[in-house]
């Protein structure tokens, strides 16, 4: 909602005075800015596409189970009449659990929904270590072993598999595949139109080597992903990421890096964090955009 004449316009969640204006729809700050989703959770595909219009957003990321809700036929067409790119599909993966053949099956399912959207990559978290396992090494070596059965099939259809690396804290559970290193050590066995990476920001900031990693990723880079690393970690520790520049992560000089490796899609911002999902929706938007153009666009080192 447009604030009223005369009312201080405030970011969520922190309720600090918004810095800078919150940019108009067609100002180039915004070209390559997408709306990941997840950011606002409780929305369906109808209303997050209805966000990035009114906001002048250019692209947005979708997610497979708001899309299911919707109708993947339906949802196609809401993307395709509205005109917006489609900058990912979250999420395919979860590779290193019992059932290869079901895994299988449902990351075939994920790239046919990737390509009906036009989406260009399938992000995939590629799954933890299954109860009572210890082995990292077998485990990343089953995530190869699926990326190969894959790449040709997502190849086929028009669609990246870009691998995410996430933070050592979801190792166990989540990914086996901590580092951008990790990432590109299986990426690189594949042709790069078939198997690319994620550099998502609050999954990687912390790394002594990700530059030099995002340098050797180069054309690899399949998404660029922008949020921040707030403390106090929630109890629920995948809800702890927060509005670029509310944490510890230095997200603009993370973009520019990846923007010298030859990087030119969009910056997608995705936020897990449970007062960000309550806030209102175009609220939050007007927050993203006004915080790209601050730290993540600006030529000025934050």
């Amino acid at each position: 909602m447009t604030p009223a004449a005369g009312t201080e316009v405030r970011d969520v969640p922190s309720g600090v005075p918004a810095a800078v204006a919150t940019p108009e729809p067609g100002d180039p700050r915004l070209a390559r800015l997408s709306l990941n989703q997840a950011t606002v959770k409780y929305w369906s595909v109808a209303q997050a596409i209805e966000g990035c219009l009114r906001a002048g957003l250019p692209a947005i990321g979708l997610w497979r189970e708001p899309v299911a809700e919707a109708g993947l036929a339906e949802a196609a067409r809401a993307v395709r009449d509205s005109g917006l790119r489609v900058s990912s599909y979250c999420r395919g993966g979860f590779l290193t659990g019992p059932d290869r053949a079901g895994a299988l099956d449902d990351n075939r399912r994920a790239i046919d929904e990737a390509a009906e959207l036009g989406a260009p990559c399938l992000v995939m978290v590629v799954g933890g270590l299954p109860a009572g396992d210890r082995d990292l090494a077998g485990a990343r070596e089953r995530v190869a072993e699926g990326i190969a059965e894959l790449a040709p099939y997502a190849g086929e259809r028009g669609v990246r598999l870009a691998l995410e690396p996430l933070h050592p804290i979801f190792c166990a559970d989540r990914a086996v595949l901590s580092t951008l290193d990790q990432a590109l050590g299986i990426a690189e066995r594949f042709p790069v139109s078939e198997v690319g990476v994620v550099v998502d920001a609050y999954h990687v900031w912390w790394d002594p080597r990700v530059e030099e990693q995002i340098a050797r990723a180069g054309e690899r880079i399949a998404s660029f992903q922008a949020c921040d690393w707030v403390l106090p970690l929630p109890e629920d520790q995948l809800l702890g990421r927060g509005m670029v520049g509310d944490g510890h992560a230095d997200v603009g000089r993370l973009r520019r890096v990846t923007d010298a490796a030859g990087y030119t899609g969009d910056i997608e911002v995705e936020i897990f964090n449970a007062d960000i999902w309550n806030a209102d929706g175009h609220e939050v938007i007007a927050t993203l955009a006004r915080r790209h153009v601050q730290y993540v666009v600006s030529t000025t080192p934050s």
